[in-house]
């Protein structure tokens, strides 16, 4: 058995993986248990992937008949299953567009999902019923979608499909885990085959019972629940051979809370140097001061270190991370004047307190003093005299993220001039990345030169970070030319608007 565990700092939990091959089984079995030590209940949101290749004959087999249908326009539709709007999607080529579909599963009936092939072969995953959730995402064959695929997958990679497996109904929910209790299931993956003639059929219940017969002789439900039964009790057993570790946040979540996670340890060993300072914080009552070069590491942002942090010596660095542990509290208005007061009481760097409050001013509708505070918490960064932040690696990413955005900020304004003055200032190396290639083209488009932002895409550029669901290729592109938007660069995965 292989055991994987780590703390979630997102839901601050504890969660464990445990994963084996049964003698003479073709199915591995995954069991999965997260705890909530708290005295709080926690949102919990888990949802397992599975990656199945994609032909123009793979078909997605579940026992629902009704979806929740969740597209890149962002609404969520209740759909039929197999068919709606004309045609079947659990083929997930035979649809334009990038969706998932949520799927409705009986109450009672066992959690499974499949995608096989012309010939009826393919991937089943099955799980106990707390794992109540089954999803497909899929790309879709227009072009965007297809060049998704390329882009991820390689030009000689294939397609491939999503079918996924989760504690709720859609990803857009969470279940509540109560104090001092755990969720726990099993999972099970492996091949299926059934009658392609059934699977493919015009009768999706007959194709449904086929999967679900073939599915109950190769791994019958029983067997899962037994499975499920007999690892349980191991699950607190002590892991032995320790071949890699993680992040040392959990030997800090349990230092601070006293905590006793039978079977997950977090020996204080694993602390490092991103958890150093808040030990100290714990230990002592005070954050001690960032390194020379004033990049502030993560902020744990529970409420018992959000308390220790209000109650510690009010430095730049300290304001910092009280203000990042309030606004992910929800309490935005506090976290401004915790970052205001961080300014006026130390010559530390200004930067990070004024990124922090340039993020607010954006999100309050304000995109003009945004402007203003991200280029004064870029000056700050790059001041002359400074430590040079492109003389590490860290550094020198920060300067990179923090020149996006206050070439977006400016952008936002209406500033292009400042935009295009900042962009010029950056290292050769930096300009010529992918991203900086768009921003610039952007900027020359709200110059009103169309003709050197067009020169810049028929040169050709790649944005590496480029996101699921942003249009802004397309939609620069529809300022620049009446032609089709090239192959290269449509990544669109809703319809155009009209």
């Amino acid at each position: 058995m292989v055991r994987l565990w780590e703390w979630e700092r997102l839901r601050d939990l504890p969660f464990q993986v445990d994963l084996w091959l049964p003698e003479d089984s073709d199915f591995l079995h995954v069991g999965v248990r997260i705890r909530n030590p708290h005295e709080q209940s926690a949102p919990v949101y888990w949802w397992s992937n599975i990656a199945v290749p994609e032909t123009p004959d793979t078909r997605v087999l579940v026992a629902a008949d009704e979806a929740w249908h969740f597209g890149y326009d962002h609404t969520l539709t209740r759909v039929a299953v197999p068919e709606s709007g004309g045609l079947d999607h659990t083929y997930p080529l035979r649809s334009e567009y990038p969706a998932d579909h949520f799927y409705e599963l009986p109450d009672g009936a066992r959690r499974w999902i499949a995608a096989l092939d012309a010939d009826g072969h393919g991937l089943a995953q099955t799980s106990t019923d707390l794992l109540r959730g089954r999803k497909l995402f899929r790309w879709g064959h227009g072009k965007g979608g297809r060049r998704w695929q390329e882009w991820l997958n390689g030009p000689e990679g294939g397609g491939y499909a999503e079918i996924q497996a989760g504690l709720a109904r859609t990803q857009l929910e969470h279940v509540p885990l109560e104090p001092g209790a755990a969720f726990s299931w099993l999972e099970s993956y492996g091949p299926l085959s059934a009658d392609p003639a059934a699977v493919h059929g015009d009768d999706w219940a007959t194709a449904t019972r086929e999967a679900a017969a073939r599915l109950e002789e190769a791994l019958p439900r029983t067997a899962v629940e037994e499975a499920y039964a007999a690892w349980l009790p191991y699950a607190d057993a002590e892991p032995g051979e320790v071949l890699t570790t993680g992040s040392g946040w959990g030997a800090l979540e349990a230092l601070r809370g006293g905590h006793r996670l039978p079977g997950t340890p977090f020996p204080a060993t694993t602390l490092g140097e991103q958890q150093e300072p808040w030990r100290e914080l714990l230990e002592q009552g005070t954050l001690p001061k960032p390194a020379q070069d004033g990049i502030p590491g993560p902020t744990p942002v529970s409420p018992p270190w959000r308390d220790m942090l209000e109650t510690a010596d009010a430095d730049p660095h300290t304001e910092y991370h009280l203000g990042i542990a309030q606004w992910h509290a929800g309490d935005r208005a506090q976290a401004v004047r915790s970052w205001e007061r961080g300014l006026g009481l130390g010559p530390a760097p200004r930067w990070p307190l004024l990124r922090c409050l340039a993020v607010a001013a954006e999100e309050s509708g304000r995109p003009d003093h945004a402007a203003e505070l991200y280029a004064e918490a870029f000056a700050d960064l790059d001041a002359p005299g400074a430590t040079d932040p492109a003389a590490s690696a860290e550094g020198g990413a920060l300067l990179v993220a923090l020149a996006r955005e206050t070439v977006e900020a400016h952008l936002s304004a209406g500033r292009p001039g400042a935009a295009r003055a900042l962009l010029a200032g950056l290292p050769e190396a930096v300009r010529e990345r992918g991203r900086f290639r768009l921003l610039l083209a952007r900027t020359l488009v709200a110059e009103g030169d169309t003709g050197a932002a067009r020169a810049i895409f028929d040169a050709g550029f790649e944005v590496a970070d480029l996101r699921e669901g942003a249009g802004v290729l397309g939609e620069l592109w529809a300022r620049i030319s009446d032609e089709p938007l090239p192959d290269a660069y449509d990544f669109r995965m809703s319809p155009p608007e009209e």
